[in-house]
């Protein structure tokens, strides 16, 4: 019964994990559309005191292309790690960001994030037997 809960407890983070992401990645992407996030008085304004704005654009379109794809592949466990780790830089980045206009900024945009994140690399990686890197290795 434990190694069951295991599997089961490992897919459930990872399934937490990559819905939050994705949804907001997707958010990002389809629904507000990158240019229009990077056009927003949000992101675009409020960094350009402190970074070129090439840096800015070129943020946007990480964060929410590694958002959408890297979310979608935790959800399936393709490339988990790959995946955490692409998901670990954008998390270091808009720490970086919210940091850098405001020292002391809510930090539930990111912990929840990287607590899930964090938890998922340091479990063994033989307990995620629900996910396609698993079926593949397998055969």
């Amino acid at each position: 019964m434990i190694n069951l809960n295991r599997k089961i407890g490992v897919l459930t983070l990872r399934l937490l994990l990559g819905f939050i992401i994705l949804m907001q990645g997707f958010g990002k992407v389809f629904t507000w559309g990158v240019e229009n996030l990077y056009n927003m008085p949000f992101f675009r304004e409020t960094y350009k005191d402190y970074l070129p704005d090439i840096i800015i654009h070129a943020t946007a379109y990480y964060t929410s292309y590694v958002e959408l794809i890297a979310g979608l592949f935790i959800i399936i466990g393709f490339k988990r790690d790959y995946a955490l780790y692409a998901m670990a830089s954008v998390l270091v980045i808009v720490t970086f960001g919210h940091g850098l206009t405001d020292p002391i900024w809510d930090l539930s945009h990111v912990m929840y994030r990287a607590i899930l994140l964090i938890t998922l690399l340091l479990l063994p990686k033989n307990w995620d037997q629900f996910s396609l890197d698993y079926f593949i290795k397998k055969k």
